[in-house]
């Protein structure tokens, strides 16, 4: 992507709100990491264990957490290091958009609403009554349904297919691949144990400043929606059910599954391969673990894990003895054994054990 035009280190510290030690005026044209960063570059670091680092790294600036410093570097300080160095990464990375309009090879279907500031590459498929935002960009092979709301600023990349009637947001992200609005996984079964499909007649709404990573699947509601609030954040091989409910600013990791009617409250986060049941609830502020299953309702601001998932602190207990579990058996075979010797000598008469 585009650079625009760099910024002092005095700007950039108002610009993160840090505190500045060292020249302010020494200019900045780019982010790297510590080993990469060279002239011009400013560096971060999350830890303040990695300071001595700092004497090391080519880097013309650094931002670091607040109790480190450096009298041979120029200094950013600031609470939370890696946020005060995304907010400077974006600003760098940021570049206007430029209206590509419609490419010849896209499809266009009737009584749609589009402005003349967007771009839409080749072989977009677009259907009837399509309404888009100001500076929507979509790009080569996504495929759009009839009646689909799309906000502004939003990017749908390549090979991405939003289904009829679904509503995306404003300044939404959808990586490649990812399928919105397809049917849930619902049927009902007769007495020979043959599947009926059951029709899924809802929709999908994913709101503002929702990232949704590729090759993930939303599936749109039996009746009803399926919601992805506001600032929420998935990751790819994601699952989502019908009618799942997912609070703002929550954050769902690759090769989750959330089965149908479950919901979740704000701010929750569900490690990878995290798997949870229908028609459950997640409060707010829930944290699971990596590859744990929920199966139950979760309160506000409980932290779970394993299969099935409980607390964090008895599941890492619980984790501590599966290693012991050899030489606690071979203990009790030992014991068993004792006690039998024990049982014959007291009552030789009686059958053992």
């Amino acid at each position: 992507m585009m650079k625009i035009k760099g910024k002092t280190l005095a700007e950039l510290a108002q610009m993160v709100g840090g505190d500045l030690i060292g020249d302010p005026d020494i200019f900045i044209d780019s982010l790297a990491d510590l080993a990469a960063a060279g002239d011009g570059q400013i560096t971060f670091l999350v830890k303040e264990s990695q300071s001595v680092s700092l004497t090391e790294t080519k880097a013309a600036a650094a931002i670091v957490p607040l109790a480190v410093d450096s009298p041979d570097k120029p200094l950013i300080r600031v609470k939370n290091p890696y946020l005060a160095a995304a907010i400077i990464q974006n600003h760098f990375l940021q570049k206007p958009f430029q209206a590509c309009s419609i490419h010849p090879a896209a499809h266009i279907g009737d009584d749609c609403h589009i402005p003349a500031a967007v771009s839409i590459g080749p072989m977009v498929s677009i259907g009837d009554r399509v309404k888009l935002g100001e500076r929507v960009t979509i790009y080569p092979g996504v495929v759009i349904g009839d009646n689909v709301e799309i906000g502004n600023d939003s990017i749908l990349f390549a090979n991405v297919t939003i289904y009829h009637s679904c509503t995306i947001g404003k300044r939404v992200q959808i990586h490649s691949g990812t399928v919105i609005g397809a049917d849930g996984f619902g049927f009902a079964t007769d007495e020979q144990g043959n599947h009926l499909k059951w029709p899924h007649i809802g929709t999908v709404q994913i709101d503002d400043d929702v990232d949704i990573g590729a090759n993930t699947t939303i599936d749109r509601g039996t009746f009803g929606k399926t919601h992805i609030k506001k600032g929420t954040r998935i990751d790819n091989l994601v699952a989502v059910g019908h009618n799942v409910r997912i609070g703002e600013n929550s954050v769902v990791v690759a090769q989750v599954g959330i089965a149908g009617s479950t919901s979740l409250g704000r701010n929750v986060i569900l490690g990878g391969q995290v798997g949870v049941k229908g028609h459950i609830h997640l409060d707010d502020g829930v944290m699971v673990a990596a590859k744990s299953g929920v199966h139950n309702n979760q309160p506000k601001g409980s932290t779970i894990a394993g299969i099935p998932a409980i607390p964090h602190k008895n599941w890492l207990k619980s984790s501590m003895l599966i290693g012991k579990l050899p030489e606690m058996y071979k203990d009790l075979r030992d014991l068993k054994h004792k006690i039998s010797q024990i049982y014959k000598k007291l009552f030789p008469d009686r059958p053992g054990v």
